[in-house]
């Protein structure tokens, strides 16, 4: 059953979702909110001005007739009135003052011949009396102003707006000059107020117009704008992925044809120093590739001799003169030091021409790492911590290349005993890793030289450029563990002694099998 915390956090957590996916990050909402607050700002403040504008109009033009028809009337008919009218009198007069063209309500008030207040009203509204008209008005109306240059009359028109049952009214009053009676009138409003409902209701719809209006705008010129946008956007992705003949169609002068001019002499010029850089890559691999080939017609012929030279030496009974010994010892050395270094130069030129190609097979790794060991000498100074049946589908020669490195390097720069292990990263699962680890008891490689370990013809001395490798081995060994879709790493143990750890999948047959090329690499162990 749901817990009511759990329902609030999952109403939290769609609330926050909901939130995060309204953030302004599209310039297409952005534009269309700015367009549309523009909008509604303007088209709020146009119709408030107007409104405003309409009704003052419209209650003035309305409020004067009545009462300019009111002191009309006032004058015209309560003027003739006696000093002291009955009840009778007001309540004629007062009905044919309410009979004049504005149709309000007329109220007269006088003191009979007795001094007995009489009021006499229109008939028009029963319920319109001296109750009904504010006292502050009342008070205004009755008193008596002094007679000066500035103010010609004792008595003036005085008028307000109240409301009453939320219905709006015009009240004014005013004497008659000489001691007449006294007349209030009262005026509906509710026609004019409907008239402005109306208006207000017109200007509500006129603004909603023009925001939605204002949106559809916005839309249009965020797709104006964002379509030269968006397409730079794919040239600049095609750009990326390394087609390097995309360009933009140009249209226009504005800005964004000038942004378009831009990343096509851009996009030109790259294409241009791009094609000169892979030229002159071209050129220099393939000047490196026939100079290999180039020398292993001669170095075939050397190699012939110094194995010659070399079975004399060998021999007990040589014919070698012991003067020169030393040098043709140096020459056979040097000889397949060339050799070597030749044989490498043409698989870091595959590597490079991306002609390189697996030719897998299934091989169990215990024995195919016995039989490098084997085939090397180096059964007594190195151990194998391996179980058998350890099957992987990869490809035997360049496993064999990547463990002749790793294991050589460790024989001449760490010292032996090498321990050799082997495991796998998770044997239930099904895209688990072969893990060979080659550990030696060396001193370990310096901090500074860890970065650069696979590094082409790094020397971790300087003052000793004439090593006997030749500085291939272990980048070499890294490309053909990366065309496995491997990697391999290179760290000191804390035991002491250097761990270089060679990760493969179990089965690289997801890369495209293809017969070997004739001349393989190097399978001597090659140091760093």
């Amino acid at each position: 059953m749901t817990k009511p915390q759990d329902k609030l956090r999952g109403w939290a957590a769609a609330r926050r979702a909901i939130l995060s996916g309204l953030r302004f990050t599209s310039l297409r909402l952005r534009l269309v909110v700015v367009f549309g607050l523009v909008a509604l700002t303007a088209a709020v403040s146009a119709s408030g001005i107007a409104y405003w504008l309409n009704r003052e109009a419209v209650l003035t033009r309305t409020q004067d007739a009545v009462l300019r028809d009111f002191q009309q009337e006032m004058q015209n008919r309560a003027g003739t009135l006696p000093a002291h009218p009955t009840q009778d009198e007001l309540q004629h007069t007062a009905g044919q003052m309410a009979a004049s063209s504005q149709r309000f309500s007329v109220l007269l008030v006088a003191e009979d011949a007795s001094g007995r207040t009489v009021v006499g009203n229109s008939g028009a509204l029963d319920t319109f009396s001296l109750a009904d008209v504010p006292e502050s008005l009342r008070t205004a109306v009755g008193r008596e102003q002094s007679i000066t240059s500035s103010n010609k009359y004792p008595y003036h028109l005085y008028w307000q707006r109240i409301i009453d049952g939320d219905e709006p009214y015009l009240v004014a009053g005013t004497k008659v000059i000489g001691g007449g009676p006294a007349g209030y009138m009262l005026k509906s409003l509710e026609p004019e107020e409907k008239d402005l409902n109306s208006l207000a209701w017109s200007l509500g719809i006129a603004t909603g117009l023009a925001l939605i209006g204002s949106a559809l705008l916005a839309q249009a010129a965020a797709t104006t704008v964002l379509k030269p946008v968006h397409r730079l956007g794919i040239a600049a992705r095609r750009l990326g992925e390394g087609k390097l003949d995309t360009r933009l169609r140009v249209s226009g002068t504005d800005e964004l044809a000038d942004l378009a001019r831009t990343f096509n002499h851009t996009a030109e010029a790259l294409e241009t120093r791009v094609a000169d850089m892979s030229a002159r890559d071209e050129a220099s691999r393939r000047f490196v590739a026939d100079m290999s080939h180039e020398l292993r017609t001669p170095l075939t012929a050397i190699t012939a001799v110094t194995e010659i030279l070399e079975e004399e030496l060998d021999a007990e009974t040589g014919s070698i003169d012991p003067m020169i010994e030393p040098a043709v010892k140096l020459v056979v050395s040097e000889t397949r030091r060339l050799n070597s270094l030749v044989e490498n130069l043409m698989e870091v030129t595959r590597f490079d021409a991306g002609t390189a190609r697996l030719v897998l097979d299934y091989v169990d790794i215990a024995d195919q790492i016995t039989a490098c060991i084997d085939a090397r000498a180096w059964l007594d100074a190195v151990e194998l911590d391996a179980e058998r049946g350890i099957m992987s589908r990869l490809d035997p020669r360049r496993l064999d290349v990547i463990l002749a490195n790793l294991i050589g390097n460790a024989l001449k720069h760490g010292g032996s005993p090498v321990r050799v292990s082997v495991r796998v990263s998770d044997a239930d699962a099904a895209d688990a890793d072969l893990l060979i680890e080659v550990q030696d008891h060396g001193p370990g490689i310096p901090e500074d030289v860890l970065p650069h370990v696979f590094d082409r013809f790094y020397k971790a001395s300087a003052s000793r450029p004439r090593s006997e490798g030749s500085g291939l081995g272990l980048s070499i060994a890294l490309e053909n563990a990366h065309i496995h879709g491997g990697e391999i790493t290179a760290a000191n143990s804390p035991k002491g002694g250097a761990v270089f750890t060679l990760r493969l999948p179990r089965d690289a047959s997801a890369l495209t099998e293809t017969p070997a090329e004739p001349n393989g690499a190097n399978a001597n162990g090659e140091g760093a």
